[in-house]
């Protein structure tokens, strides 16, 4: 046995089947042995950031890694920007990378980098593999970081001579580290200060979204009067009827501030204390009050749903609490193209179980009110704020979760960045579709100029304008192998997300806003 074909067994018998590739010649004696050993899916991404982004999105819906095959160090370079926001998200994945062999290593020949280096930065765990006996056991603890409550990436750098020499020992699965306990302490507190004080937010973060953590959170603000809110960016939210009607802190500084102004008591469940997403001129990084009191009752690696249970029961809680009832589902509405139309329209048609995966930036920011009736759905956002999430984290959400459709709301200066991603949904025939928010520029840096206080002229706008030519949307899904068609209506909009959740496969609407 090779080292390659001991990585696989070991992947596979590991629990990982699924990996997410776009290999090169450093690579060729992994890819073989994928071709010789049944049961791992294996998806060509034409860009690495596809490869990356897809990873992401599989572990947010089947809550357990993917792999990923990446050409050595600039293949990793290329996907570095999806493992930062696969890191944000803390999203598990295990990372391959090829490298040159070892004896050639020293020679620098042109692809020869930094490899462990650039994987630093973006990984909880790195390691190289300097001979074939040694690949199947460190696949097994990258495997087993990857797993690592709340999610990690763990990056395996496999030198060519590791993958194709003699010698490779398949490595049993270890046993994953049980998801640490929040600190009785931390309940106690977090009980005295909801039982003692005014003026308290339950931030709710990762997986304290979950259907089940939001039911024990609606336990505390019913039994105290608390109020409940998300964070800004989240890796994935269980929404709709029969969930909590969160909204989330918005990401405008002067709208957060002014969200959070009452709060006197901040408790953290599984999120950050909320800061800017920027530092702008003039005006705070905390979005919350300097003098308000900051509590965690579970960091982001902890149990929020048993965390928030102890802490009902702490306070006496009814062991039931009806969700709050988000009134009717919205009907299709009709007329040109908005924000809360479109939003309002998207809750309409979805159908059950839909996956919304949220680039929408700066259209889409109003769109959870509008939302919170639409039948049960999860909503998966940019953690990191990379921008080209959407078109990859949609691959893996629609192959971790088979048979749901994906609703990928998708603006089209951040689609640019990994339109590649068009094409695996179409050769992997997802049930994809994505709406289009084609404005033909860069409309967040619009409002960027005006919050850094700066004053763009004729060259800075047309650095922020995607015309002159027009970008051809619908020519390029077709070309990509995804039938794609234009609206500029609701109504019409409304018509063609039916018609596309009839098929098996992808679709793409250009929206023109």
């Amino acid at each position: 046995m090779n080292g390659a074909e001991s990585l696989v067994h070991t992947l596979l018998g590991s629990g990982v089947d699924v990996c997410f590739a776009n290999p090169g010649t450093s690579e060729m004696h992994f890819v073989a042995a994928l071709d010789r050993i049944p049961g791992m899916r294996c998806v060509l991404g034409l860009q690495e950031n596809v490869v990356t982004g897809a990873a992401d999105g599989y572990w947010r819906m089947a809550r357990k890694p993917a792999a990923t095959l990446l050409h050595c160090g600039p293949g990793l370079a290329n996907g570095l920007a999806g493992l930062h926001d696969a890191r944000r998200a803390r999203s598990g994945i295990v990372n391959i990378i090829g490298d040159q062999a070892t004896y050639h290593r020293p020679h620098d020949a042109p692809l020869t980098a930094d490899t462990e280096g650039w994987a630093r930065g973006v990984s909880a765990w790195v390691r190289t593999s300097a001979t074939a006996a040694e690949v199947g056991a460190d696949a097994a603890v990258a495997v087993q970081v990857a797993r690592t409550a709340p999610g990690q990436v763990a990056s395996l750098i496999l030198p060519s001579d590791s993958s194709w020499n003699e010698g490779g020992a398949v490595a049993p699965a270890l046993p994953v580290p049980a998801v640490p306990q929040a600190d009785p302490h931390a309940v106690e507190t977090a009980a005295r200060v909801l039982r003692e004080k005014r003026n308290v937010l339950l931030l709710l973060g990762g997986m304290a979204l979950t259907e089940g953590a939001q039911r024990q959170a609606q336990r505390i603000a019913g039994a105290t009067g608390a109020r409940l809110m998300c964070e800004g960016s989240n890796p994935r939210i269980q929404r709709g009827r029969g969930r909590l009607p969160l909204e989330r802190v918005p990401y405008v500084v002067e709208q957060a501030v002014a969200a959070l102004g009452w709060v006197e008591h901040l408790i953290l469940v599984n999120a950050r204390a909320p800061v800017g997403f920027f530092g702008y001129p003039g005006k705070p990084s905390l979005l919350y009050p300097p003098g308000a009191g900051v509590h965690v009752l579970t960091r982001v690696e902890q149990d929020a749903e048993e965390a928030l249970r102890a802490l009902a029961d702490a306070l006496g809680a009814p062991r039931q609490a009806p969700m709050p009832d988000p009134g009717p589902r919205p009907e299709p509405l009709r007329g040109p193209l908005s924000p809360e139309g479109l939003a309002r329209t998207v809750a309409a048609v979805m159908p059950e179980e839909a996956i919304v995966v949220d680039e929408s930036v700066s259209y889409g920011r109003g769109f959870f009110p509008h939302t919170h009736a639409a039948p049960p759905h999860d909503w998966l956002q940019n953690c990191g704020g990379a921008i080209g999430y959407g078109p990859p984290v949609a691959v893996g959400a629609a192959i971790g979760a088979p048979g749901r459709r994906v609703i990928a709301l998708q603006a089209d200066g951040s689609a640019m960045y990994a339109v590649q991603a068009l094409w695996t949904q179409a050769r992997e025939r997802l049930p994809v579709t994505t709406l289009l928010l084609s404005n033909r520029k860069y409309q967040i840096l619009l409002g960027e100029y005006r919050n850094v206080g700066a004053n763009p002229g004729r060259t800075a706008l047309d650095m922020l304008d995607l015309g002159n030519p027009d970008i051809g949307w619908v020519q390029l899904a077709n070309g990509m192998g995804v039938e794609a068609a234009q609206a500029s209506t609701l109504e019409a909009c409304a018509d063609l997300m039916a018609q596309s959740f009839a098929r098996n496969g992808p679709f793409l609407i250009e929206l023109l806003i």
